[in-house]
């Protein structure tokens, strides 16, 4: 419970044997969950295309499976599957964290990295959705987790690619949590503010409110633990932007100038 009203998700609070695969986990924010989660007793799949630091990962912790694969590659979703049911025999929770990122604004379109974009960031939901929910329908129970982005609130000029991208998996996190909610299946959607990762890293600007990819795995396992649909952080300045997007066209656009000094 929350208040006065039910969680819309079953809490997620005791971690021990509970079997978790984190996609785009090599680095940023899967990797800090990763760490966070196998502290407190999770069993890891850990998938990403960057093997090494996957195995690294997995030095002297027998819980942990590495699971590399292109989740670009609708085929190697059925791959790594199988390999993890083989193993693991189920699936507890499965959190979508892969993400490509690059500033760039409407004139600085390039068709190529468009493509590379939402391949990464929405495409390989969809595969990864087709692959696991067969067995998480059959379970009757487990949960499913996307990383979507306060980028994806409104059109902020910068994230022409990556915002549009993160909207769409917002509006499919709510469409998901409609269909799979009566099959038993939970669904979260996770909207970071600004993180500290190599992705972010390419930004042309001060970044407000920024946090460590720690503080955000740890800001995910409170919002699991309350059950939230939304995991919005840090509220300082998620809250201002939820607050942005429900003004007239007129005022938004008018604030993002004022305040983003845009050309």
């Amino acid at each position: 419970m929350h208040g006065i009203f039910p969680s819309l998700n079953p809490p997620l609070r005791d971690w021990r044997d509970r079997r978790v695969w984190l996609i785009g986990a090599s680095s940023g924010i899967g990797a800090a969950l990763a760490q966070a989660l196998l502290a407190r007793g999770a069993r890891v799949a850990l998938s990403a295309r960057n093997q090494a630091a996957l195995d690294e990962m997995a030095v002297g912790r027998p819980q942990v499976l590495v699971l590399p694969m292109d989740a670009t590659d609708p085929a190697a979703w059925g791959a790594a599957n199988a390999i993890l049911q083989a193993n693991w025999g189920g699936i507890d929770l499965v959190v979508f964290c892969a993400a490509e990122y690059r500033p760039e604004r409407a004139w600085e379109i390039d068709s190529d990295h468009v493509h590379h974009t939402l391949s990464v960031n929405l495409a390989s939901v969809y595969y990864g959705l087709e692959a696991i929910l067969p067995t998480l329908i059959a379970q009757q129970h487990g949960s499913i987790a996307l990383v979507a982005s306060v980028a994806g609130y409104m059109g902020l000029p910068g994230a022409t690619v990556y915002g549009p991208s993160k909207a769409a998996l917002i509006n499919l996190a709510e469409l998901l949590y409609c269909d799979l909610k009566p099959r038993g299946i939970g669904v979260f959607l996770i909207n970071p503010g600004f993180v500290k990762t190599r992705l972010t890293a390419r930004n042309r600007f001060t970044m407000p409110a920024l946090l460590t990819p720690e503080q955000a795995a740890e800001a995910i396992l409170a919002g699991l633990a309350r059950g939230r649909f939304e995991i919005d952080f840090p509220r300082r300045f998620t809250a201002i932007l939820q607050l942005l997007r429900l003004l007239p066209y007129r005022w938004r656009f008018y604030l993002l100038n004022r305040t983003l000094n845009l050309p």
